[in-house]
């Protein structure tokens, strides 16, 4: 598989706080690779470098083999960059159909489209429906986003950010605070949106991570540690020492 996004050397300072420190990364196209590591490991840091949120010291960001390391956040969504962020930033006032429709209006760009209401444009809803269908939430469709339970509003924000039809996501703590049964429904829709994007995987639940990922890379202080098979990663004594306080060169 080739790779999709790559980082190249990436390092951040804050300060005297080194964020991420000559970090490489690469995500492939049709896989979900996770990014995991203890706080203040630097995991969101490389979102925000990989977003285009803030710029890095030093290093490159390939995406689709093209350079957008100085592209602004606009430009980089344009190319098929899609985030989702650990804060639902979905409109709190308007249905759900309304938010999907608006993200699709948004992709659209089209002048004649933003002075016509996005809910009664047939050409926003339909295909604002099928994405609410592909998620499962098309019964929840003219219920007001503030109404949403927490779990519903991050699959809300899912489908608003699939809505912009990216070829990349960088996904931010997808199941922080999701119930299970909505946390079920995510899994199913991550692991079959590889076949048409790839992922980027920062996220505390390790169970999650472990069902959906095809490699893993564990941040420490801003450091990789290791890369590999959640199988590879789980077995690798530096790991296994940053979570566990195992020494590295302890016996099992």
């Amino acid at each position: 598989m080739t790779a999709l996004l790559q980082g190249r050397g990436l390092s951040k300072r804050f300060g005297a706080v080194v964020a991420t420190a000559d970090l490489d990364i690469e995500v492939r196209s049709g896989e979900i690779h996770a990014v995991i590591g203890p706080n203040g490991a630097g995991k969101s840091t490389l979102l925000s470098l990989l977003s285009g949120e803030i710029r890095p010291d030093s290093g490159r960001i390939l995406l689709d083999g093209r350079d957008v390391t100085r592209m602004p956040v606009h430009r980089r969504a344009r190319l098929g960059l899609g985030r989702t962020f650990q804060v639902s930033s979905v409109l709190a006032s308007f249905t759900v159909l309304e938010n999907v429709a608006i993200a699709i209006q948004a992709r659209l760009r089209s002048g004649w489209r933003l002075l016509k209401p996005a809910d009664t444009d047939p050409e926003l809803n339909e295909p604002a429906r099928l994405v609410l269908e592909r998620l499962s939430l098309l019964e929840l469709a003219d219920r007001r986003a503030a109404e949403l339970a927490h779990g519903e509003r991050r699959l809300l924000e899912l489908a608003v950010t699939l809505a912009t039809k990216p070829k990349f996501l960088l996904l931010d703590e997808p199941f922080a605070g999701v119930a299970t049964g909505d946390g079920e429904r995510l899994v199913r829709v991550l692991d079959l949106a590889r076949r048409e994007f790839g992922l980027l995987l920062v996220e505390h639940d390790m169970q999650a991570v472990f069902r959906l990922a095809d490699r893993v890379t564990v941040l420490v202080q801003g450091r990789c540690i290791a890369t590999g098979t959640p199988t590879e990663v789980r077995a690798d004594r530096a790991v296994r020492a940053a979570y566990l306080g195992e020494p590295r060169g302890g016996t099992d």
